[in-house]
């Protein structure tokens, strides 16, 4: 409260109001103090990042480093700050590996081992690999001790999470392809590391890896997508034209998603998760026989004869995802599709967003919120180079004083 509001108070009290009056006039005033918003100063702002960050408390040389940069009146800027803030290993260790736990399991828990998904997305993160090539890199990390990396199971991971290594330190980059034991070619980023093969490729159509790699790294899912009006020509057999023998199910519901999913999922016509050996297969030239599952629920329907995918969300209500017009909407295997996905609009966007909902600890609530987050999914596209770490920076600085 400051003092021309106790001056106000005093005034009142004197000029003959009634006590039953003046404490209503305190307590108004008292309330009204304590309602209105405050901004953080420098060393309570530089604290806020490194817990968002870090999610432990800095040591008082790194407070003072970080209260230094945010200063106006000194060198260095608030994203500075948070940089410092990210050289803590619990950013690595706990921060990133419960941003990207979800993406690597059906139930979207977070409580999963660490695993070769997670520890690619923390180890691109740390090296400034562009992040739009995170499902199509031939690409995965690895520690340094413990059993050797595996394509049969995750015990390599799993050890390194029970020792408790300091991921930041720990992780190296190799060529997926050398421990999947599949080609470079075939490789797509975290879509075929071992994680999402287990989790997405397992059993089923493959649809579910398209399903979830549109919900984890597009922010949208399958209803979302609905879209009737696109030719219905490369839906499979395995989908019935008159489920429950109602043809208008079909029409109304199944064929909006199908028709855009399909033609898609198509790139993955080659892969299976063998649940025997616990590994990735992948069947150059051959369709896995999961892609003629019921092929008799309507023998006149789409019949998979390769890889060759195309996406048709180009054009029509989806276009709003913003496919990129440098790549040409079509190609064979997961790669390629990796890659349309990735350069996408709706993928960097979903990357800030899931970003700002980490660190800020909501979602956008407000056109403030949500101008920032265009325009920081704007530079993670253009000058940040897609580089995660200018986003934590960025969306940390945001909410440094809330």
């Amino acid at each position: 409260m400051n003092n021309g509001m106790w001056t106000t108070m005093r005034q009142a009290k004197d000029q003959g109001w009634t006590t039953v009056l003046w404490r209503v006039l305190l307590v108004a005033t008292v309330s009204a103090g304590l309602m209105a918003p405050a901004q953080a100063g420098y060393r309570e702002q530089a604290k806020r990042i490194h817990d968002r960050l870090a999610g432990v408390p800095p040591t008082d040389t790194v407070l003072q480093q970080m209260q230094d940069a945010i200063d106006p009146g000194l060198p260095g800027t608030a994203k500075d700050a948070a940089i410092i803030a990210m050289n803590n290993a619990n950013f690595y260790n706990v921060t990133l590996k419960n941003f990207a736990a979800p993406w690597t399991n059906r139930d979207q828990s977070v409580f999963v081992p660490l695993n070769d998904y997670i520890a690619t997305v923390i180890g691109m993160i740390r090296d400034d690999v562009p992040f739009n090539t995170l499902l199509s890199a031939d690409l995965t990390y690895v520690g340094s001790s413990g059993p050797a990396p595996s394509a049969a199971n995750n015990d390599h991971y799993a050890q390194l999470e029970a020792n408790n290594v300091n991921l930041r330190d720990e992780l190296t980059n190799v060529t997926q392809s050398s421990i999947q034991g599949i080609p470079s070619n075939a490789t797509a980023g975290v879509m075929t590391s071992r994680a999402a093969s287990e989790a997405f490729f397992i059993a089923g159509t493959n649809r579910a890896m398209f399903r979830f790699t549109l919900l984890n790294h597009m922010c949208n899912d399958m209803e979302q997508m609905h879209d009737p009006k696109l030719s219905p020509d490369r839906i499979r057999q395995d989908v019935s034209r008159s489920p429950g023998g109602d043809s208008r199910l079909f029409l109304n519901n199944c064929v909006g998603c199908h028709t855009g999913m399909d033609p898609m999922a198509q790139a993955f016509a080659y892969y299976n998760y063998n649940e025997t050996s616990g590994r990735l297969e992948y069947t150059a030239g051959n369709v896995q026989p999961k892609y003629f599952n019921n092929d008799l629920n309507f023998p006149q329907g789409f019949r998979t004869p390769d890889d060759a995918w195309e996406n048709r969300w180009r054009t029509g209500q989806n276009s709003y995802l913003g496919f990129s017009p440098a790549l040409p909407g079509f190609g064979n295997g997961a790669k390629s599709l990796g890659e349309e996905l990735g350069n996408s609009e709706a993928f960097a966007s979903c990357q800030v967003r899931k970003v700002f909902h980490t660190v800020c600890l909501r979602d956008p609530e407000d056109v403030a919120d949500r101008q920032r987050v265009d325009q920081i999914t704007t530079d993670f596209m253009t000058t940040f180079g897609y580089r995660m770490k200018d986003v934590f920076a960025e969306t940390a600085v945001y909410c440094m004083g809330q």
